[in-house]
């Protein structure tokens, strides 16, 4: 299988997912938003076409049907309404029908700043989450939000942690 983690290197994960004979692709998704988007006011960044396509040839560049599994952790949440549906509608062409996606949001809708993270597979029970600092998310994400964000995909699954993340399980 081909998986896509989206919250950059990291031996833990590299190890994890290869012992089990699979190939991973990694990317810092939240550090090429800030590279992109950063000088400035972070979200009207986000509206510039220029910025956009600068964005958009850095990441998410893969084949249709290239992927089995992608982590994408926290990082939609920075994403701006446009922005995110073009970022959507990539990942659903480059994962392989019946694939599954893995991505989180923060469960208070009303936070003006949440933590963001860097994530790490340690094992099969245990994911690792390194503090990247507070960010402020462009939009509550409720549960009504994610499923119509996920209405092309064949199933949306919500699961609530301790950490008030919502995990969100999506099948392509």
């Amino acid at each position: 299988m081909n998986i896509l983690d989206l919250a950059g290197a990291n031996q833990g994960t590299v190890t994890f997912v290869t012992n089990y004979g699979h190939g991973l692709y990694s990317d810092d998704l939240l550090l090429q938003m800030d590279e992109c988007f950063g000088d400035g006011d972070f979200f009207e960044n986000q509206l510039n076409p220029r910025k956009v396509d600068e964005f958009l040839k850095r990441t998410l560049h893969f084949p249709d049907e290239h992927f089995d599994g992608a982590l994408v952790w926290d990082t939609l949440q920075y994403l701006s309404a446009p922005l995110l549906t073009v970022v959507i509608e990539r990942l659903w062409r480059m994962l392989r029908p019946g694939s599954c996606m893995l991505a989180l949001f923060n469960a208070n809708e009303h936070a003006e700043q949440v933590q963001s993270y860097s994530y790490r597979i340690a094992d099969h029970r245990t994911i690792g989450m390194q503090p990247r600092g507070m960010r402020r998310p462009s939009q509550p994400f409720s549960n009504r939000t994610l499923e119509k964000l996920f209405q092309n995909f064949h199933s949306v699954k919500f699961f609530l942690t301790r950490d008030h993340l919502r995990e969100v399980i999506v099948r392509r």
